[in-house]
């Protein structure tokens, strides 16, 4: 196991500047090898979040919900569902009694897309090093720093 100093080949003073960079490059690591996972399924991790939101609302719901339960609060979270939509994997339509209201649903091939990222979820797992004691002790930690 690599310590973060020999990593960056970097000597720390104070070991909570040494957590604060580790936490950011491990969540650097981690965008990486989220990104390529995604690559073959030509999706980004955000699109991902959106249909996996969509599924699991199991109807169609505002836009705005959607964004409110991304896990990366994205500003373009619009154009992202645009590339969805393009892609067959949503749908979109308007509120009948208010027009600035849209809303959004997946589709069949959402779902079809989803079953099939699902059979190979198991290698984004790499907390599976950890114990559940250890996770549930790493949860708490970060919960406390935010």
């Amino acid at each position: 196991m690599a310590d973060i100093s020999e990593d960056i080949n970097y000597t720390f003073l104070d070991d909570r500047f040494k957590a604060f960079v580790n936490i950011k490059y491990t969540y650097s690591w981690l965008s990486s090898k989220e990104v390529e996972f995604y690559k073959p399924f030509a999706i980004s991790p955000q699109q991902y979040n959106i249909l996996r939101i969509l599924r699991g609302a199991g109807e169609r719901i505002k836009v705005q919900v959607v964004k409110d339960r991304m896990i990366e609060r994205a500003p373009n979270a619009t154009r992202l569902m645009d590339k969805l939509l393009e892609k067959n994997f949503i749908t979109r339509s308007r509120c009948n009694n208010d027009r600035r209201v849209v809303y959004v649903d997946i589709t069949e091939n959402g779902l079809s897309l989803l079953a099939e990222i699902d059979k190979y979820m198991d290698q984004l797992n790499y907390l599976n090093k950890l114990s559940e004691e250890e996770a549930k002790q790493l949860s708490d930690l970060l919960d406390k720093i935010r």
